[in-house]
């Protein structure tokens, strides 16, 4: 049997959506797969690659500039292989909650490529995470960790199901 080989492409900040695209590409692996975390702007070609996640952080309703380009520069190989998507973003506890529908440009991002799916994973600002604008929501009382292991891993063993029964 052939290994499939899974690309976890992220776009982040402040390292919050990378911790989430780590924690895929370790569940991947725990399941059998050949799973390749990268950052989105170091990806130039996915054709070595059976199936492809891509994540990206939301500020303010805009998904990571990085995670879009790196989906429209490899927009003809992606629509000819598994593709999912991800955001990080929300500052409680929605994601938990309730789906949260892609935004607008990730919407657009996933007709592009003919991503399968889109999950919505809470954010992370904390103490740690550089900027003023960090700092100002803290100051708030707005920080926090709102990633959900837990919901990361299932969503992952979702993902690896798909690839393994196809």
């Amino acid at each position: 049997m052939n290994t499939k080989r899974v690309l976890i492409a992220y776009g982040t900040k402040h390292g919050a959506t990378a911790g989430i695209a780590e924690q895929i590409g370790q569940t991947l692996r725990e399941d059998g797969l050949d799973a390749v975390v990268l950052p989105a702007g170091d990806v130039d070609d996915v054709r070595d690659y059976d199936a492809v996640v891509i994540g990206g952080s939301l500020y303010a309703g805009h998904w990571s500039a990085k995670a879009k380009r790196c989906a429209e520069r490899n927009a003809d190989l992606l629509r000819h292989r598994p593709v999912w998507m991800f955001s990080s973003g929300p500052l409680d506890r929605s994601a938990e909650e309730k789906d949260i529908p892609p935004v607008a440009a990730v919407a657009r991002q996933m007709q592009l490529v003919g991503a399968r799916e889109h999950m919505t994973f809470g954010g992370s600002i904390t103490a740690h995470t550089p900027g003023f604008l960090a700092k100002a929501l803290l100051h708030e009382g707005k920080g926090g960790d709102y990633r959900n292991p837990e919901r990361i891993r299932t969503w992952a063993h979702h993902i690896s199901a798909e690839l393994t029964a196809a």
